[in-house]
């Protein structure tokens, strides 16, 4: 910063994973004071120095609602730039797909009730709404994260 001038914003990465249950995927309600506050999302959260991204997936899943995964994979990478929320941002956000570990039958706990309401599973033909943006975005594009029976 010279002068006293801001520094420009920069682009952050984001993890955000599908954790599958049969053909259902585990969502949450956001609570944000900037995007997506009140729409369904992914678990997911902020790489950190030095992290593969399968263990963040594993981590914020766990930080965020207390089960543990076993297998993690990656999915596909989207570039979501949102310009009129409160607070402009930028996210390249990795998605993962992570299967419970020994098929779990915990339920999630919602270890983070300052950033969401609650998790729930649902079926992925018959999601909540509304969505939060980059999600909404894949699921209109035809995006499918189930494992593809081959």
């Amino acid at each position: 910063m010279e002068n006293g001038s801001a520094a420009a914003p920069v682009p952050r990465v984001g993890v955000a994973v599908f954790l599958l249950k049969g053909k259902s995927v585990l969502l949450g309600r956001r609570r944000s004071p900037g995007a997506g506050n009140s729409t369904f999302a992914l678990p997911g959260g902020h790489l950190e120095f030095g992290e593969s991204f399968e263990e963040c997936a594993a981590r914020e899943v766990e930080e965020e609602t207390g089960l543990e995964v076993d297998r993690t994979e990656f999915l596909t990478v989207t570039n979501n730039v949102f310009k009129e929320e409160p607070m402009p941002s930028h996210y390249v956000t990795i998605f993962m797909r992570a299967i419970l570990a020994d098929d779990d039958e915990r339920v999630p706990q919602n270890l983070e009730p300052n950033k969401c309401d609650g998790w729930d599973w649902y079926n992925w033909d018959n999601l909540p709404t509304p969505l939060f943006w980059p999600l909404e975005k894949m699921v209109i594009s035809g995006f499918n994260p189930l494992p593809s029976l081959s």
